[in-house]
């Protein structure tokens, strides 16, 4: 084994001799190109580079590039991917030969391996972090049911033209026929809702990736959950027919999965729909990488180095030069830059299609208020059971409720305040009608309360779960099924006859010809969350919901209810207007004056204090960074943020990935996260 990194870098992180060596081996060299670049899987960020092996003869034709190989390393047998042969050396020294060739199959590809390196760097990670997301685990069954296994696919079917599912869109026919070219356009399209299968989203994004197959290029779609996937699932199995695709999410067993991603890496497909796990597919001849609704935080990677899909595809796209293509019914404020940036061209309906969407009202604005004081404030104002009372004639109602379980959440009843856990100072709730209060951290009971602010001993419910909603709805309409969905039992869909659907964010079942009406219930409590995002998140959340509803043309409503009517909130006026892309740019403007993310780069450094404190101590992070805090972040830990100007964030990933490496070379790198463009700054 050789040291492939320079010396400069082995004296900066403090590696002063190269690990011992074993002697050479007897067995004969490969006769050609026989030493290979290895990346091994150390697990430590100051050994995040090739080293270099000798390939013995008898595996001069199974150490492919891309190959899993087993070296030694440290004493140990390490697994790694051979990235490159070469004739002779780079360094002087003898070489270890590899141990042995764990699979011929070249996983890793030349395209991913350099869109994996680009998101480490981009992200302070290492490469061996971001491989360990980007290829899945071997599985030698799988390689064997495939051995041989040769792709036979009838032609594709000859299009015709966009299709319903694009001609709403003035832009859409344009970008289809440059897919189609082979060329590669990037566009952030704004969908529109509507009933009709055959022109939804599914199907809009199942047709630009036949566009892309008409090219002869390959396709990546990936969706936020498993119930997005099955719907763009069935979409392309619609519109290319059967075994032309294939699914690839961290659900799927082992086996499955691994199936799935030889037949990618075989050439058998090339197109290839799957949660974030299958932004690293490594389809031949990509033409297309798109994925649907940024904001849903299931795109952020809860692993290091905590990619977000956005990046990756976008990284992908500039190494393979693949178009572009990101939908949802909003836009987030990372898109809104890019559109800005001229990176990505729009792509939104016309306004003729605005019967397309429901009419939106918000409870306790004008005569209502009048009407009914308490409407503002009501978990279920009159205006909401009278909408639902005569939606429920002709569809279903689906009544959006941010927070699941009964009441998750308990206050003073005179001042308010939220009650806290005597013993661990957690949050009190209640688990259903019969429970008493309880901890939700220690689930210790709450016992006789008294208020730490104001002395009061009643409480109340601050926030109502869907449990209880559902409760309350069913005696509200008796007779009326009532149907939850949430965490632990989702609907993937609802039938088109009269029922209450209770579902919290992320999990409303898609109703056949669409929901009759829609009630968002206790919107303050979405728009009073502790993070940057939260007007923007509950504006994504209220929309997702609202699109599912049927259109203005076919009597279809939305009621928002608890919005604050005191004054006039963006994330409101974007829902009533139905107009994300203006509350998109005005919340771009404000974090451009107030110099947050995305218009600065960030980053976090969370550990106990004095590791923190020692590590920034120590880094060279240049004049241009700010450092915020430090955070509490319970007992001794804390949390310092990094604020940079944008086009410095390389400069910030460089000076963090070099202050994880010093720290790993004097084994001090337990107990300190580092993470660049945090998905919630608050911690």
């Amino acid at each position: 084994m050789s040291d492939a990194g320079a010396p400069e870098q082995l004296e900066l992180i403090g590696a002063t001799t190269p690990p011992r060596r074993r002697a050479r081996t007897t067995e004969a060299t490969a006769s050609t190109d026989p030493v290979a670049s290895v990346v091994v899987d150390t697990g430590l960020a100051h050994l995040d580079r090739p080293f270099e092996y000798l390939v013995p003869a008898s595996m001069a034709e199974t150490a492919v590039p891309g190959a899993r190989v087993k070296v030694r390393f440290a004493g140990q047998d390490l697994g790694g991917f051979v990235t490159a042969r070469a004739s002779s050396a780079g360094h002087d020294g003898r070489l270890a030969p590899l141990r042995r060739v764990v699979s011929p199959e070249p996983v890793l590809t030349p395209a991913v391996l350099e869109v994996a390196r680009a998101v480490a760097a981009r992200y302070a990670g290492t490469l061996g972090d971001v491989l360990r997301l980007a290829v899945p685990p071997r599985h030698a069954a799988a390689e064997k049911a495939l051995a041989g296994d040769a792709a036979t696919v009838d032609p594709l079917p000859v299009t015709s033209g966009p299709g319903p599912a694009w001609a709403r869109y003035p832009a859409g026919p344009a970008y289809l026929a440059r897919l189609a070219a082979g060329e590669p356009p990037a566009a952030a399209w704004l969908a529109r809702p509507t009933t009709d299968p055959a022109a939804d989203w599914p199907a809009a994004l199942a047709a630009a990736a036949v566009a892309a197959l008409h090219s002869g290029r390959g396709s990546v779609l990936v969706l936020p959950d498993h119930r997005d996937v099955l719907r763009v699932d069935a979409a392309l199995t619609d519109a290319m027919g059967p075994g032309r695709h294939v699914r690839l999410t961290a659900d799927q067993g082992p086996q499955a999965r691994y199936t799935a991603w030889l037949k990618v890496l075989r050439g058998h497909v090339r197109v290839v729909v799957g949660t974030r796990a299958a932004a690293f597919a490594p389809v031949h001849e990509l033409g297309l990488v798109a994925w649907w609704d940024d904001g849903d935080d299931l795109h952020q990677e809860p692993r290091s180095p905590y990619p977000h899909v956005r990046e990756v595809l976008l990284e992908r796209a500039r190494v393979e030069r693949a178009a572009v293509l990101a939908g949802g019914f909003t836009r987030t404020v990372e898109l809104e830059r890019l559109v800005q940036d001229g990176v990505l061209r729009p792509v939104g309906a016309s306004d003729s299609g605005r019967t397309a969407v429901p009419r939106v009202r918000v409870a306790g604005e004008g005569v209502e208020l009048e009407r009914d004081p308490a409407a503002a404030s009501a978990h279920l104002p009159s205006v909401a059971w009278r909408t639902a009372k005569a939606a429920l004639e002709s569809g279903p109602v689906l009544v959006q409720v941010p927070r699941r379980g009964y009441v998750p959440a308990l206050a003073c009843q005179t001042c308010r305040a939220p009650v806290r856990c005597r013993h661990c100072a957690g949050p009190v709730a209640v688990a259903g009608r019969t429970e008493d209060p309880r901890c939700r951290w220690c689930a210790r009971g709450v016992g006789r309360f008294e208020c730490r602010s104001c002395g009061g001993r009643e409480l109340r419910s601050s926030v109502v779960g869907a449990r209880r909603t559902a409760e309350e709805l069913g005696r509200a309409f008796p007779g009326v099924p009532v149907h939850t969905s949430g965490a632990g039992a989702v609907l993937p869909s609802v039938g088109p006859t009269p029922a209450l659907v209770i579902a919290t964010p992320g999990a409303e079942p898609v109703a056949r010809d669409g929901y009759a009406a829609t009630l968002l219930l206790d919107a303050w409590a979405s728009l009073d969350r502790p993070t940057l995002n939260a007007s923007e998140e509950a504006l994504r959340r209220w929309l997702a919901a609202a699109a599912l509803t049927r259109g203005s043309g076919q009597g279809g409503q939305v009621v928002l209810c608890g919005a604050p009517v005191h004054t006039t909130l963006p994330a409101v006026e974007a829902l009533v207007r139905w107009d994300p892309v203006w509350f998109a740019g005005r919340e771009l403007a404000e974090r451009l004056e107030l110099r947050l993310p995305p218009t600065v780069a960030m980053a976090a450094v969370t550990g106990d204090r004095r590791t923190v404190e020692s590590a920034l101590g120590e880094a060279d992070l240049g004049r241009d960074v700010e450092l915020l805090g430090p955070l509490s972040q319970g007992e001794d830990a804390v949390r310092v943020l990094l604020r940079a100007p944008l086009d410095q964030r390389p400069a910030l990933a460089a000076a963090l990935a070099t202050l994880r490496a010093v720290r790993s070379a004097h084994k001090e790198a337990a107990g300190l996260k580092v993470a660049v463009d945090p998905a919630d700054l608050g911690g």
